[in-house]
């Protein structure tokens, strides 16, 4: 008792100097389990981590519907001010029925826990997909926005658009490799002085313009009539400017994040962003029309009215660095989500178990970097084009949108608690909308949304392929009365060997202690090589037999498996059990290992195929 005491004691010592530098200055201390309770968010930084997607969309919603309307000319500006109050609609929509979702799914999971409690096993998949998907893509566009409002005050860095992108990408994953609270902290100031400066060009803004002092600015008047402008044309650009809601459901999928009462301060939390992006939304698209302004290349929509409000001042910049960190810290709302969400498709076994892991910092460590390296392979594809990339991303997020207040329905119309008419007729009304949304964005933006019908199918095939996969080994995993293993009546080890070394003396050595028989084995590429390692083999190792295989294609790991099965027959034959030792030795520093080992490596790889043969390694610590 007292040696397993000193072991484990010794272990903990071992393991914390272990640990590497780099990691812990990157990531931080390691936090224990039960420090849990402690990477809970109260309203205030949940809605710097949650919130900070949505929100920042105001940077691109707007400018999105202008991109449509001036196909048409400059005189369709006006149109953006009606397409605003309904996306509003659609935002007040979504407000309620997530709300709703929160208070129903205490637990978390948002639309794909929704779709398929209700909707059954497809629909919550075809849910989830999008929303993996979509929480790339969040970070993506996030990102490569961000990106474009650096380029906007500087000019000069933009054919270095795609790596500022990603090297902003890897920023906030270490920031969120680091935990949810401490990368709460970090984002909170960003997020309150974008909303700070926010509000101030709203406010300074529509102050100038009651009062007169921008009328060099002039547009068509509200209801003026624009020839080219049709009913498809208008409701391409508000499918377009309703991604400035993609972000909104990222508060129901983490609602256990939330200190208690869960429920209760999500549902605040959502109305408090809600609330927010509404003003903003529509403060900034009334900017706009008045303003006259139309999308540019290398400007931005907001700092083009930030300029018209401010003058290329400080105020302007201080707008242009407060945008710039919210959009490229929104990834943040991404890699919040996607764990959990991970998670959930990965506890009902349609993704792999790694991702119910914790890591470290007590995060789904696994979920953040898979997220960060579909982001960046996203970006590097569309080049960080924002354009190229929010139809996609809005599709993502409208077919959970539609699929979870359809579920809802569906809830309501079973269960029927008090009010239920009440509550049915918001999440029809959020359905209708978002099923409209995402058919105009299929039969208006074919050419950007196509891939969805292309990845969506693969993504469903995986799911059900990985949770067929662990139903079949489940069976073979459980131990019940009648445990069929054999009871072998010795251990035959095979010993793989290179040459006549320290590390294989060592491994003979293990290899007699744990086998009744012995044999070592080795593959040459040439006859007088062959003939010179058998005579110093059986002069220093003359009582364990060598088995010399002679390999004319210059294979050493064909022979050598060739060797095992005849070996695993006659093991059979025995009732003996067969171990393959493979001899390694470990050098002092790690990148070493890049040169070595490589052939173990591999011959290891195929053995672990074969059934019924044990593979171990003896390892040699080399001192320099």
């Amino acid at each position: 008792m007292f040696y397993i005491e000193q072991t484990l004691k010794f272990h903990k010592k071992a393991g914390s100097k272990m640990a590497s530098p780099l990691k812990r200055l990157l990531i931080g201390r390691p936090l224990k389990s039960s420090e849990a309770g402690e990477q809970k968010l109260g309203k205030l930084k949940a809605l710097a981590v949650l919130s900070s997607d949505a929100l920042s969309s105001i940077a691109y919603g707007t400018e999105q519907i202008l991109l449509v309307l001036v196909t048409v000319g400059v005189a369709a500006i006006w149109y953006s001010i009606p397409i605003a109050f309904c996306v509003l609609i659609l935002l007040f929509a979504l407000n309620l029925s997530y709300r709703q979702i929160i208070h129903s799914y205490p637990d978390g999971g948002g639309a794909y826990v929704v779709s398929r409690e209700n909707l059954g096993n497809n629909a919550g998949l075809i849910a989830g997909g999008s929303l993996l998907v979509d929480y790339m893509l969040t970070v993506a566009v996030s990102v490569s926005s961000g990106t474009d409002a650096i380029v906007s005050a500087v000019p000069d860095l933009f054919p270095f658009e795609v790596p500022i992108a990603i090297i902003l990408i890897i920023v906030v994953t270490i920031i969120n490799l680091r935990g949810i609270t401490e990368s709460a902290s970090l984002l909170a100031a960003p997020v309150y002085l974008f909303v700070l400066s926010i509000v101030l060009l709203i406010v300074v803004g529509l102050f100038k313009v009651v009062m007169g002092m921008d009328v060099d600015h002039e547009t068509s008047a509200i209801g003026t009539h624009v020839s080219g402008v049709t009913i498809f044309l208008l409701l391409r650009a508000f499918a377009s400017g309703s991604a400035s809601l993609t972000g909104i459901e990222a508060i129901s999928n983490a609602v256990t994040f939330f200190k208690e009462p869960r429920a209760k301060n999500a549902a605040k939390t959502l109305t408090i962003m809600a609330s927010l992006l509404a003003f903003f939304f529509l403060g900034i698209t009334f900017l706009a029309y008045f303003y006259g302004t139309v999308p540019e290349m290398k400007a931005t929509v907001l700092s083009q009215i930030a300029q018209n409000v401010f003058g290329r001042n400080f105020l302007f910049y201080f707008i242009q660095i407060a945008t710039a960190l919210i959009l490229v810290l929104a990834a943040n709302t991404g890699f919040s989500a996607f764990p959990l969400l991970a998670f959930n498709l990965a506890k009902d076994k349609f993704m792999p178990r790694m991702y119910l892991a914790k890591g470290d910092r007590l995060g789904y460590s696994n979920g953040i970097i898979t997220l960060a390296v579909g982001s960046i392979l996203l970006t590097i594809i569309f080049k960080g084009k924002t354009e190229a990339l929010i139809p996609l991303y809005s599709v993502g997020v409208f077919i959970p949108f539609t699929l979870s207040q359809t579920g809802m329905i569906l809830k309501w119309l079973k269960e029927k608690p008090a009010k239920w008419g009440l509550k049915l007729s918001a999440n029809l009304l959020g359905a209708l909308i978002s099923f409209t949304v995402l058919m105009v964005l299929f039969f208006t933006r074919i050419e950007s949304v196509w891939p969805v019908f292309i990845f969506l199918p693969i993504m469903i095939f995986v799911f059900h392929r990985t949770r067929r996969h662990y139903k079949r080994i489940a069976p073979q995993l459980r131990i019940d009365e009648h445990i069929d293993v054999p009871d072998f009546t010795g251990n035959a080890v095979v010993v793989c060997v290179s040459d006549a070394t320290k590390v294989v003396e060592g491994a003979l050595k293990y290899a007699k202690s744990i086998g009744d028989t012995v044999i070592a084995v080795h593959v040459s590429l040439d006859k007088k090589q062959e003939k010179n390692f058998v005579e110093r083999w059986n002069r220093i190792h003359p009582e364990v037999r060598i088995a010399h295989l002679y390999s004319p294609y210059r294979s050493i790991s064909d022979p050598l498996m060739k060797f095992i099965d005849a070996a695993q027959q006659k093991a059979k034959q025995d009732n003996y059990s067969l171990t393959v030792l493979i001899p390694q030795f470990i050098p002092k520093k790690g990148w070493q290992n890049v040169l070595h080992n490589q052939t173990s490596l591999l011959i290891r790889t195929r053995l672990l195929m074969k059934k019924d043969v044990v593979v171990a390694t003896y390892p040699y610590h080399l001192k320099e």
